[in-house]
């Protein structure tokens, strides 16, 4: 049951409620590496921590089991592959959002699916 739960949280948590600053898209790599550069991105609820490399890498851990895993930056869109401790997290590609430099979202399936927002630390 929890393999099933944590993807879920990982990739498809629903849009937390906005504060008063909104979200604003991120569709240039380099906009995207500077925002996670040297951060990292926690869901606190989920025991949630990743951190995203500048070189593709994905790495971290959700419930006390690592997670490792590759991303990409196409037309726009981060496109990542995870394992999550032996668990496969399919490849998605995924809308990119940030409200200053403490708060980044991601909605799978590039902004047509459901969302997860992370604090930059």
């Amino acid at each position: 049951m929890l393999h099933a739960v944590l993807p879920a949280a990982l990739l498809s948590l629903a849009a937390l409620p906005a504060a008063a600053e909104s979200f604003s898209r991120i569709s240039d790599k380099s906009e995207f590496v500077e925002t996670v550069s040297g951060k990292e991105l926690r869901l606190g609820m989920f025991g949630i921590s990743l951190q995203v490399e500048e070189d593709g890498e994905i790495k971290g851990r959700a419930l006390g089991w690592d997670v490792t895993g590759t991303w990409e930056w196409q037309d726009g869109y981060f496109c990542r592959e995870m394992d999550w401790s032996g668990y496969p997290i399919p490849k998605n590609c995924q809308l990119v959002e940030a409200r200053g430099g403490e708060e980044i979202r991601f909605t799978v399936d590039k902004g047509e699916g459901d969302s997860a927002s992370f604090k930059l630390r």
